[in-house]
């Protein structure tokens, strides 16, 4: 593969980025890379982690009085520089600086992992397709969904407040 900038020589580097949740690739040689800063960064013995994820929360603001977490005293500002959370409280504290961060890191701020059936699929007798299983507010919106289109507006009425519940466990 030929470098993207140069068009010359031999790709060698390639960064892959995703932001907002889009991917991007840049392929590059080894000068073109140099230049662009990428040189030398997977070197083990200089780069780091928590480094990088300091500067993609941002630069440090200081002056006036610190904001400090009241489980484990960590400031924004140390977050920021370390690129470590100190605590779950921080994630409280914090919420209205880190979550905008968040967002921009991971493409959301709303965590999708490890639920039991989360990521389980299930066979759509409609089309014969499979797909991800829904969970259970899923579900409920979307019979709700149903029943509106349907004109069933007494059993949307109780599917809206069955939904109200189940947010309201979560």
């Amino acid at each position: 593969m030929i470098c993207q900038v140069c068009g010359k020589k031999m790709a060698t580097t390639h960064v892959k980025s995703i932001v907002n949740g889009k991917l991007t690739e840049l392929h590059l040689c080894d000068d073109c890379a140099r230049e662009q800063g990428y040189s030398g960064w997977m070197n083990p013995f200089s780069f780091d982690f928590g480094n990088m994820l300091g500067g993609l929360l941002g630069g440090v603001k200081s002056g006036g009085e610190v904001k400090r977490c009241e489980k484990c005293g960590a400031s924004f500002e140390e977050i920021a520089e370390s690129g470590k959370i100190g605590c779950a409280h921080c994630y409280e504290t914090f919420r209205d600086r880190l979550l905008p961060m968040i967002q921009r890191i991971h493409g959301t701020a709303v965590h999708k992992g490890k639920v039991p059936g989360g990521s389980a699929l299930r066979v759509v007798e409609e089309n014969s397709k499979i797909v991800p299983a829904r969970s259970a507010l899923e579900e409920k919106r979307r019979e709700m969904q149903k029943a509106i289109e349907a004109q069933e507006f007494e059993k949307a009425a109780v599917l809206r407040d069955e939904i109200k519940e189940l947010e309201k466990g979560e």
